[in-house]
Order: structure tokens, then sequence, then C-alpha cells
């Protein structure tokens, strides 16, 4: 029986659209079972979220906290009140090795570097042995010592056998055994060789002071030299490079006992008058510039500096806990006579980011959260507890006085929102 195009058509398509139809519950199928619901993943998904959005950062500095979050911070904040503070002006410093414990050790001979026991930063002790040199001279110092020593002692045997025979001479001579004539010769020889033996026990002296000052007092044949450290320290450079030959006064390496440091200054003409031998100073470093040092004035320059038109000051840093490094750069306040007004905050109110003495300003939102703006502010003099800001707030402004840690944690952490799947 034959079909009309009409019928075939429609049954064509009505074939297509049970086919869309199937396909589409399959796929409706697979998305439900791989879609379950998993109370476990779900709930580790929304712990996940809520740790992610501890903090919104919402800007360069700036960061908002939710009441929970300042709860378990313990973040508190007040207003700003002014004060009298010591003026304290800021001049540059430096602080490097107090060379009153540091050791410089030179070749005390040219020569050639034989080894090099030590490196930049080793801890060494009293009479460590921290370069070998072969020098010719400390060979021919103790050549020289060794040759006066020989001499004396056999200028030594000389001198007593002619003070003996001197002896026997004068008893020959009270018994008219011998003429004088020979007890006068005796008596000569005994005198030169007396004297043969003060001019060899001299220079044996010159001889061994040359070779204690070569360090070739126990030199070998090779003339090696063992350079020791004079005290106990860290050696700070090492100069000497095994194989090289260098000069008499050459540096070889420096040690220095980190726990005591000079700090230099070259101050003002105009602020001269404030310091003082014995007097307090107070310093920062770039590295920790929330941490205040102290040192004690140990010499002034008895004039300015022609040129500069700077008074030199020299002050003692302890540094037991190392802390503080050779060759940092310091600020250093001179606290005067004046009194300045300035802010008051609490010790840690003040917080250290990128480098840079900062504060946080609060900014309430009325339902227990907060934004909190970082801002760079100028420190000045301590005492009981509390900072002199000089620069950066004024009175009225909200900061963070307590839990200032938390905050600058989650700034410096840049808290990322969570993400979405």
């Amino acid at each position: 029986m034959m079909r009309s195009p009409r019928t075939t058509n429609y049954a064509v398509g009505a074939a297509r659209a049970r086919t869309a139809l199937l396909t589409m519950l399959l796929i409706v199928a697979c998305g439900r079972s791989k879609s379950q619901p998993n109370e476990e993943g779900d709930s580790a998904e929304a712990g996940m979220a809520g740790m992610a959005g501890d903090a919104s950062a919402v800007g360069k500095g700036e960061i908002v906290f939710t009441p929970a979050q300042i709860q378990h911070g313990r973040i508190e904040w007040a207003s700003v009140t002014m004060g009298n503070a010591a003026a304290a002006a800021a001049v540059p410093g430096q602080v490097v090795p107090d060379e009153d414990h540091t050791a410089r050790l030179g070749a005390p001979a040219s020569g050639r570097v034989v080894s090099v026991r030590v490196r930049p930063g080793d801890r060494v002790a009293s009479g460590t042995i921290l370069v070998v040199l072969a020098s010719p001279e400390a060979a021919a110092a103790q050549s020289d010592f060794a040759k006066a020593s020989a001499e004396v002692s056999s200028r030594q045997a000389e001198a007593t056998y002619a003070h003996a025979a001197r002896a026997r001479a004068e008893r020959l001579l009270a018994l008219k055994s011998i003429p004088r004539q020979d007890v006068e010769r005796a008596v000569a020889d005994d005198e030169l060789a007396t004297a043969a033996l003060t001019q060899a026990q001299a220079e044996l002296r010159r001889a061994r002071s040359t070779a204690i000052q070569l360090g070739a007092l126990d030199a070998g044949a090779s003339g090696e030299i063992a350079l020791r450290s004079p005290v106990s320290g860290v050696v700070l450079e090492r100069t000497a490079v095994p194989g090289t030959v260098v000069d008499a006064g050459a540096p070889l390496a420096v040690v220095t006992d980190p726990a005591s440091l000079w700090l230099q200054i070259d101050a003002p003409e105009q602020l001269a008058p404030l310091f003082r031998r014995g007097g307090r100073l107070r310093f920062i470093v770039p590295s920790m510039p929330v941490d205040t040092f102290e040192a004690r004035v140990d010499a002034v320059a008895a004039g300015l500096d022609a040129a500069t038109r700077t008074l030199a000051v020299r002050a003692v840093v302890p540094n037991a806990k190392g802390r503080l490094k050779s060759s940092m750069l310091a600020t250093v306040f001179v606290e005067g006579a004046a009194i300045t007004t300035a802010a008051l905050v609490p010790e840690g109110a003040v917080q250290t980011i990128d480098g840079v003495p900062s504060v946080f300003i609060a900014t309430p939102d009325g339902k227990g959260g907060a934004r909190f703006t970082v801002r760079p502010v100028t420190i000045g003099s301590r005492a009981a507890g509390k900072v002199a800001v000089i620069h950066g707030l004024a009175a009225g402004d909200v900061i963070v006085t307590q839990g200032a840690f938390a905050v600058r944690a989650q700034i410096e952490k840049g808290a990322t929102p969570a993400m979405e799947m």
C-alpha cells in the first residue's frame, strides 16, 4: 500500500520529536544523579566560605571587620587625646663596630695566603687560627732568632770559662805561682767574654721581638705564619683569598664582638649644645621602625668639622641580643628642653606597615562592625607605655588602641573573598 508524501513527513517528524524528548530526559536524569544532596559536603563548603570571608578588603590599606571578627580579635578603638611631650630633634646616624672590641688583622709581612679557616659570620674564640700565611720574611726572622739563640749559648759557655780562668789565675797569683801578666790577661779575657755575652743577648732580644711581631716565633723552615684572633667574637669581614700574594699590612680579616656597637652621629651646628658625654640617646633603624633603641654618648668632638659644620658624636650601644647589625642606618632622637603638643597613643597602637610606622583609623558602622584604614605617622618620644605621634593624627581621630596586630595581620594577608563554584 502506497503512502502519500504528507503521511510520510508526518511520521518522520513524530519520530524526531520522540528522540529529542528521550535525549532531554536522559540529560536531566544524569544531572540529578551527579547533584544528589550531600549534607557533609554542603557544610564543609559553607565552613570554607566562612573562613575565606573573615575580612573584606575594600581597597589598598583598608579592610572591613564583622562584629564577630572584632570580638574574636579583641579589637578596641578610642578617640585620640593630645598631650605634652618632650620635643625631639631627629638627626641621621649609623651603627658601626665598636673599635674597642674589634680586631682588624693585617698581613705582618709580605707572603702568600696558604689557607683561610673562617668565613664571615663565624663565631670564633680568642686564639683561633684565622689565616695561614707563608712568608720569606717570617722564615728569615725565625732563622735569625735560632742563630741568636745559638750565639747566646756559645757566648755563655765562653763567659763561664773566662770567669773560671780569671778566678784560678787570681788564686795562683796569691800563691805567687804565676806572673801578674797572666792574671791581667785572664781578667781581660773574662771582661771580653762578658761583653760578648751581653751583645749576643741583645741580638737575641731583637731577633725574638722581630719574630714575635711577624708571628714567626714558632714558624718552620717554610716560614708559615698562623694568624690568630686576639679577641672572641664574630668574623665581620674576610678579605684573604687562598693562593693570593699580599703585601705587608694588607687587610686579611676583621673580628668584632657584636655585644657592643657604636652609634656615629654628625650633628648639625644648631643642635651641638644638646650632646654631652654620658647623655642618653634614642634611635630607630629602618628594619625595625617601631622598636626604639638606646645609646650612651661616649665621646663628643672638641670642635665642628670645618667643611660640613657638623659635630662628631659617638655613642655606645648595648647589643647583647644581636638584633642590631653593623652599618645599619639610624634616625637618632635627641631631646631638648622644649615641650611640644603631640597625640599620645598606646605603644601597641603603632604597627609597621611596609616599613612605615602606622596606626589604624576606625570607622564603626553602628552595627558592631567597623572599617579600618591605615594611616602613616611620625613617632617621637616614648614614656610610660605611650608613644608621642608628632605628625599624622589630630584630636578626635578614632584609632585602634587594642588588637592592632590582628588588623595588621588581615591587611597584610589581603583577605580574599570566597570563590563561588
